[in-house]
């Protein structure tokens, strides 16, 4: 068995994060190695959601995938489910899910430019 970094680690837990959050039939779902532009986290996750029903079904299957391994996030989910954006944060990696409303107009790959995306086309 190859031992991976902490940092691989992260990065594929990334990755799965997004791939699921695509299943799950979020829109333009990106993730971005923000390690050198941020003091706060290594990754953003960013991915739309269809509807307020939407983004509690993808909630719930976040909290699903982190029970089954082992994830616990940092803080109790920022912002509520009716705001149409919610935060998770895994200390290494942020989750933002939002409505397309929402991702239009605070653009975070725009303030992210530098960052590299990871997802898709890893």
């Amino acid at each position: 068995m190859v031992d991976m970094s902490d940092r691989e680690l992260e990065r594929e837990t990334v990755l799965a994060i997004a791939a699921l959050l695509d299943d799950a039939r979020a829109k333009d779902t990106i993730a971005l190695d923000v390690h050198e532009s941020c003091s706060f986290a290594d990754y953003f996750v960013i991915a739309t959601v269809n509807s307020q029903a939407h983004l509690r079904g993808l909630i719930d299957q976040l909290d699903e995938y982190f029970r089954a391994n082992g994830i616990t996030p940092l803080h109790p989910r920022r912002r509520s489910s009716e705001a149409g954006w919610v935060l998770l944060d895994l200390g290494y990696s942020v989750i933002h899910l939002m409505t397309n409303e929402l991702r239009d107009f605070y653009e975070l790959e725009r303030l992210w430019f530098g960052s590299t995306t990871v997802y898709p086309n890893s």
